[in-house]
């Protein structure tokens, strides 16, 4: 199966959520947030990096929980931005 391109909008909206779960996690490591959400230091080092900039929603709400984010706030930091 082929997946399709990302937009640039796709790839700034993973920007932005890199962003926000590097400053969200500050001095803590990537394997203990991790950890607490469940998944590989591997998957949040791609997301955080933006190699993975779509990931599944039940991946970012867990680290949400983890980093003590709200969803809500989640979305309003990566929303697209409006032209």
């Amino acid at each position: 199966m082929v997946r399709t391109p990302l937009t640039p909008e796709e790839r700034e909206r993973g920007e932005r959520l890199g962003r926000l779960l590097r400053e969200a996690r500050g001095e803590r490591s990537m394997v203990e947030i991790a950890a607490n959400a469940g998944l590989s230091a591997e998957t949040l080092r791609k997301i955080e990096t933006g190699r993975a900039p779509t990931p599944a929603f039940f991946t970012v709400a867990a680290l949400a929980g983890a980093l003590g984010l709200s969803l809500d706030e989640v979305l309003a930091r990566c929303a697209p931005v409006p032209a």
